[in-house]
């Protein structure tokens, strides 16, 4: 009883002398947060997302990557997406990843994800192990540039058929293995308009792999264009969801003759974003939500800087618009 006294009052005393020894210090330090994040002087804990770029949405313009990098910082986002292939013409005309991520560290901006395309899915096995190769070439990339993520669209399966979800899972599980060699995970990137198209059959691909880092894509036109219900997002854990490409659709343009290039800014067209955002939300979704839009229009009529400036605005109006911080 005396030893079991004792015992008690030894870790209280220790438990009193931590809890003195942690007066004074910053306990935003002990925040969800990652550490990089704090260290960068960002606000993250104030907002309950961060606006990231996609590069895509200002691709016509072809500027180099280390550029799009200065421009998207200077218009005030918080990450940035860029495409392997443009990090790779930056490299073969002299540049290197170690001067492109003090570029990108030094604009104070987070690499939310890489974006890339191959056959890896594919059906066709000599397309599938060139994929493969390709996939490898991506995450060394990404893992060159502090990248944690790249996209994984599903390219190459021709028709779906519902008996060979485990055959399509086991492909994804075969790239989620490669990426553990790199730190760098595939999200498994959901296309409206293509064969496994709808969220239903995308988290049954990637939960079929049983890996734990198996995670989903997602972008606000894909799920409607693929005919798909913000409805099905409560089955969803949200915190398994690094990034959420953003952008909005017209109302007289019929679903299924929608186009990547029918993209809008987000707020100008019908998306339901003042139920879908806080639906995230509540879902543990606390990444990045990045605008990808492809309007041949918006290039035609804007700069870089201007389109830069406006897609920031949107994004935050909109989140504005549906959470209250």
């Amino acid at each position: 009883m005396n030893n079991e006294i004792s015992r008690r009052e030894m870790l209280k005393a220790v438990g009193m002398a931590i809890a003195g020894s942690m007066i004074g210090l910053n306990y935003s330090c002990f925040s969800p947060q990652k550490s990089e994040d704090v260290q960068r002087g960002k606000n993250f804990l104030s907002k309950p997302f961060r606006i990231c770029l996609n590069t895509s949405t200002i691709r016509a313009y072809s500027l180099p990557v280390d550029e799009q990098v200065k421009l998207c910082a200077e218009a005030g986002f918080d990450g940035i997406e860029l495409w392997v292939s443009e990090v790779d013409a930056y490299i073969e005309k002299g540049g290197d990843y170690a001067t492109l991520r003090k570029i990108i560290d030094d604009s104070n901006l987070k690499l939310e994800n890489m974006i890339a395309f191959s056959t890896w899915a594919a059906d066709d096995p000599i397309k599938r192990e060139d994929g493969i190769k390709t996939m490898r070439h991506n995450m060394e990339v990404s893992a060159s540039l502090g990248s944690q993520f790249v996209a994984a669209p599903i390219q190459g399966i021709d028709q779906f058929i519902p008996e060979m979800m485990p055959e399509y899972s086991n492909r994804f599980l075969r790239i989620l293995e490669m990426g553990d060699e790199y730190g760098v995970t595939p999200l498994l990137e959901l296309w409206g308009a293509g064969v496994i198209n709808t969220l239903d059959k995308a988290t049954a691909m990637a939960m079929g792999t049983g890996h734990p880092k198996a995670s989903l894509l997602l972008d606000f036109y894909h799920i409607y264009r693929g005919g798909g219900s913000f409805e099905s997002l409560n089955l969803l854990n949200g915190a398994m969801l690094p990034v959420f490409h953003i952008n909005d659709y017209p109302a007289n343009i019929h679903i299924s003759d929608l186009r990547d290039s029918d993209r809008i800014f987000p707020g100008d067209g019908i998306c339901p974003f003042q139920s879908v955002i806080p639906k995230l939300r509540e879902q543990g979704f606390k990444g990045a939500l990045s605008i990808e839009i492809f309007n041949k229009g918006y290039w035609e009529q804007m700069d870089v800087r201007e389109i830069l400036k406006t897609s920031y605005q949107k994004v935050k109006a909109v989140i504005d618009h549906s959470i209250t911080v």
